[in-house]
């Protein structure tokens, strides 16, 4: 088998400059989060020749699975649908499946803690893979620490006959989260050192290249999403293209593949300027209490669900302050669709929810950017731009063509602003049209995460780089805000822990039995309550009542400037400059 030299290559952040305004934010900053270093050894080509020699020869009793809980399982359900379409245009049945805590609803509605178990997911695993001979599976969780992912893995490596499993993160081993997993036998580490020692013999295999720390602490949907997708699809095209060649998988065709992600990255990034004024605008809205709708064509729409969804846990966003909307086909892209029809408001994704349940609400105030290509229906989006223009004139484009390719000048006049996009012509096999949709999901992927990451800045709700207004939604998140906690105070972790159980369970007075009870009860009471992190650090900066630190904050022009506040308060010290004490990623 060929490929087993290892070799590092790094793609260079170009300088994006910043913009001005009341808040410097320095574009630079994000556009880090789109660039992973890969460390690149021996691990992605036996994976690839794995697959192409297990699965992609062998359609008929065979099966990839990709797994994982929040974005991870987000980025599970797009590769999959990319690459089932992919085989459908070769003529090929689909081979690709997909799992995310929660089911479909997870897919358009953050509900992180169905990932906080480890036996939901080996139930899942069971029943999409039924019948199967052989099966690849993808479990991803960035930070080495989803339990549903944990689970899977085990079952695998307890039925290697049939499983070949595969784990995708950006943390080492050593670092993966060793706490106990409620109602389960073991820990994420345990779980991975088990993978290490399979991986010795190829019955397993960790991904786990060093991408370097995200621009905003912790949210691992930003370089760490990104990561996953340029990592795996670069992978499992790589195993295709084996296929149709029949050649081994080599590094040559890993790196060329992978330089197109760096193309990627200095096209997108060439747009800075007005990337930074559309993150001004959108920070706009968010200020002024009114929302920002990303309605995106095709799997650019699926793009904007993804980064709206993702608002929710990271920055304790209501479901209607970033929202996104598929325009176009769906039917075939869903596990379960029923599972999101007649769900409510919030599980509204469609054109047709959009056209009935937004647009007559639509405000000046609020803020639409429009995402498509130039193979897209035109005269479609020209009229829905229309409509829009009728309730707010804040509209605002991010179109993809190639080059050769012009917007209509009728379509054009409609938008103030417009961040084209214009790609090369690649004279490639049939796997290159799936480069530059790949390329251009990517790049939508960066932009918006840096819209909705400055406008959520500019809203009050980041201080120094930190989270601090989180939704407590899984175990993970829960123990972030201790460390977020500690980070500012200075207090010991104890200190941390029970000044956050105060603020959960106010305005019960803690006992022995709350100190005691599994941590799932404590994340199912904090999820109903709003800036859970942000009031018990003022509690614990200013030695107050919960009352008192919720009214500072319903006061204050923002989060961060009652924070600030209470950190620079006269005579008090400030805490510690420690980092996350975990040092995990998310």
């Amino acid at each position: 088998m060929r490929g087993t030299k290892k070799y590092r290559h790094v793609i260079e952040t170009p300088d994006s400059g910043k913009w001005e305004g009341k808040r410097l934010w320095p574009l630079s900053a994000l556009s880090s989060c789109g660039t992973p270093a890969f460390g690149w050894g021996d691990g992605p080509t036996s994976v690839g020749y794995h697959l192409s020699l297990l699965v992609l020869q062998d359609p008929d009793n065979t099966l990839i699975v990709l797994s994982g809980g929040g974005t991870s399982g987000r980025l599970a359900f797009l590769i999959a649908v990319s690459f089932n379409k992919l085989l459908k245009g070769l003529g090929q049945l689909p081979r690709y499946t997909y799992i995310i805590a929660g089911g479909d609803r997870s897919l358009v509605m953050s509900q992180e803690g169905l990932e906080d178990s480890a036996l939901l997911g080996i139930e899942e695993l069971r029943k999409v893979c039924e019948g199967k001979k052989k099966v690849v599976f993808i479990g991803i969780s960035c930070g080495f620490s989803a339990p549903f992912v944990a689970g899977q893995l085990d079952f695998c490596m307890n039925n290697l006959d049939i499983f070949l499993p595969v784990l995708v993160g950006f943390n080492p081993v050593s670092m993966a989260r060793n706490d106990k997993i409620e109602g389960w036998h073991s820990t994420f580490r345990q779980v991975a050192e088990r993978m290490q020692k399979l991986q010795e013999s190829h019955k397993a295999f960790i991904l786990n290249p060093a991408v370097g720390p995200e621009g905003i602490s912790g949210s691992s949907r930003m370089k760490g999403g990104s990561a996953t997708k340029i990592l795996l699809e670069t992978l499992l095209l790589a195993a295709h293209k084996t296929i149709s060649k029949d050649t081994d998988i080599s590094e040559k065709c890993l790196l060329e593949i992978l330089r197109t992600y760096e193309r990627a990255h200095k096209v997108t990034y060439a747009q800075s300027k007005k990337m930074a004024a559309l993150v001004k605008q959108a920070g706009t809205s968010l200020q002024k209490k009114a929302s920002v709708y990303m309605v995106g064509w095709h799997t650019l729409g699926i793009i904007a669900i993804m980064d709206g969804a993702e608002c929710i846990p990271t920055f304790g966003a209501d479901y209607n302050d970033v929202r996104g909307f598929l325009i176009g086909d769906h039917s075939e892209m869903f596990n379960k669709e029923t599972d999101l029809i007649a769900q409510g408001p919030q599980f509204a994704f469609s054109q047709e929810d959009f056209v009935k349940t937004i647009l007559p609400s639509l405000t000046e105030l609020d803020t639409v950017l429009f995402l498509f290509t130039l193979d897209d229906d035109l005269a479609e989006v020209e009229k829905l731009v229309v409509q829009v223009k009728e309730k707010t004139s804040n509209v605002q484009a991010l179109s993809h063509a190639t080059v050769g390719q012009y917007l209509p000048a009728s379509l054009k006049k409609l938008f103030p602003s417009i961040m084209s996009i214009m790609w090369p012509i690649l004279f490639l096999e049939y796997e290159g049209n799936f480069i530059q949709k790949f390329q251009r999901e990517l790049s939508t992927k960066w932009i918006l995460n840096t819209v909705s990451t400055g406008a959520h800045v500019l809203k009050g709700k980041i201080l120094h780089n930190y989270m601090v207004n989180l939704r407590i939604s899984n175990s993970k998140l829960f123990w972030r805000a201790v460390c977020i906690l500690q980070r500012f105070t200075g207090h010991s972790q104890a200190r941390c822990l029970e000044g956050l159980l105060q603020t959960i369970y106010d305005p019960e007075v803690l006992s022995d039995d709350i100190r005691n009870a599994e941590l799932s009860k404590h994340i199912a009471i904090a999820m109903e309550k709003n800036k859970v992190v942000p009031t018990a650090l003022l509690c614990l900066l200013r030695n107050c009542s919960v009352q008192e630190a919720q009214l500072r904050l319903d006061t204050s022009p923002s989060i961060r400037a009652a924070i600030e506040s209470s950190l620079n308060a006269p005579g008090r010290k400030r805490g510690a400059d420690k980092s996350d004490s975990t040092g995990r990623s998310a």
